[in-house]
């Protein structure tokens, strides 16, 4: 009987621990998704969390590309050809970016999807760059957050926002 206890004592102890690391990822992986026209649009990143920093133009420098999210590059994916800004997006997985500037940020659609952050991100290999409005909020966004809207997707983390217009 003894075995059993710490047999099942064992499972429990791996249990709890695996639920307490899988709790402390400092930037889990989400996903945003919607449609537009016909198209469904995913859209898969890593969260990070504000923490008390200062994120645009401290952590994330302006004017430089950046991962958009943490970790591995977000990646947008479209089943169908849409418009981004007025410009023909084909249907595809794409690694996303972003050039973030006070007024207006430009959105990158890159060609290579996989790519761990933007350590090896090659311009040369972009499908599409549009500049996009962007914006102080008066909201706080403590994680990093996208939202995929029928007519435009948005990106939002701290007090800064920027979106895009869609169409099919």
């Amino acid at each position: 009987m003894n075995l059993k206890k710490s047999f099942f004592a064992m499972i429990l102890m791996a249990f709890v621990g695996f639920a307490a690391t899988a709790q402390e990822k400092p930037s889990p992986a989400r996903t945003a998704e919607g449609t537009v026209g016909d198209a469904k649009i995913t859209i898969n990143y890593s969260s990070p969390a504000v923490k008390g920093r200062v994120i645009w133009g401290d952590l994330v420098p302006l004017g430089e590309v950046w991962r958009a999210g943490a970790n591995e590059a977000t990646t947008f994916t479209t089943t169908k050809d849409i418009m981004v800004e007025g410009k023909k997006l084909p249907a595809g997985t794409y690694g996303f970016f972003v050039i973030p500037g006070e007024n207006t940020s430009t959105f990158i659609f890159n060609e290579v999807a996989k790519q761990w952050g933007a350590f090896d991100y090659d311009s040369s290999k972009d499908v599409l760059r549009v500049s996009v409005p962007s914006q102080q909020t008066s909201s706080m966004e403590e994680r990093l957050v996208y939202e995929v809207k029928p007519s435009s997707f948005e990106i939002r983390w701290e007090y800064g926002k920027a979106s895009a217009k869609l169409g099919s």
